[in-house]
């Protein structure tokens, strides 16, 4: 059973449960917005997006961020996801992140979008 992310409980007022799609979903969303030197047992996990926010947004700050992400992904996921497709944009004030990614335990395809408005 995958605990659900962010936690919470479900109806019968247990830990919400998540499948295995919505879990390698919530991995993804919980490495990009992880500070490294968040989690005590791990201080080197996250992606250090969250730093980023009060940095100017920029192409350049895009091409930075999809390059830490390319090696975050691959030094913490590559065991559930294989990374099809990579794509950050900064648009105003908002980075934008594209993932296609394949669940390598059911092998079915996957995309999300994960947004983290700047300043």
């Amino acid at each position: 059973m995958n605990i659900d992310w962010p936690f919470h409980l479900d109806a019968r007022g247990r830990s919400a449960a998540a499948d295995l799609d919505d879990h390698v979903r919530d991995l993804i969303e919980q490495l990009l917005f992880t500070n490294h030197g968040e989690r005590v047992n791990r201080p080197d996990f996250g992606s250090g997006v969250q730093q980023l926010v009060f940095a100017p947004n920029s192409p350049e700050l895009a091409a930075t961020v999809q390059l830490t992400l390319q090696a975050a992904l691959q030094q913490w996921l590559a065991d559930l996801i294989t990374v099809r497709e990579l794509q950050v944009s900064a648009d105003d004030a908002r980075l934008t992140v594209d993932l296609a990614y394949i669940v390598k335990a059911s092998g079915e395809s996957r995309s999300a979008t994960f947004t983290q408005p700047g300043v």
